[in-house]
């Protein structure tokens, strides 16, 4: 789409939009929710309370469920990772680990090929 086509799509919408703020402004429903807000607020102002003091007065259950968390499963502990050990028969050298992320086992492993590196395991 090219710039032009787009600004006057965005320019259109736009317009409809306008047009559709200025039917709500005309919208006697809309102005007394707005009134009736602008009164209820004052009003809470004057003695001092939130809306949240509001909720909880008509609905003490609601601000009990709202603050509660939510109840966590019980995870355990989780088992220790087994020590695993490999042995490179070509240079005889050892390695010690309990998890794939060691440098050396890694390098090992782009050098002659997973499966035979997971061949070389000894425990």
């Amino acid at each position: 789409m090219s710039r032009l086509a787009e600004f006057r799509a965005l320019e259109q919408q736009l317009a409809a939009q306008l047009a559709e703020l200025e039917s709500l402004k005309n919208d006697d429903g809309l102005k007394r929710e707005i009134e009736f807000e602008k009164k209820l607020r004052d009003l809470l102002g004057e003695y001092g309370y939130s809306l949240r003091n509001i909720v909880a007065i008509l609905d003490p259950q609601a601000t009990a469920r709202s603050t509660a968390p939510a109840p966590i499963a019980d995870r355990g502990t989780r088992k220790p990772r087994q020590l695993k050990v490999y042995k490179n028969p070509h240079s005889g050298e050892i390695i010690e680990t309990k998890g794939g992320n060691h440098k050396r086992l890694k390098e090992w492993k782009s050098k002659y090929r997973s499966q035979e590196v997971d061949s070389w395991r000894t425990q």
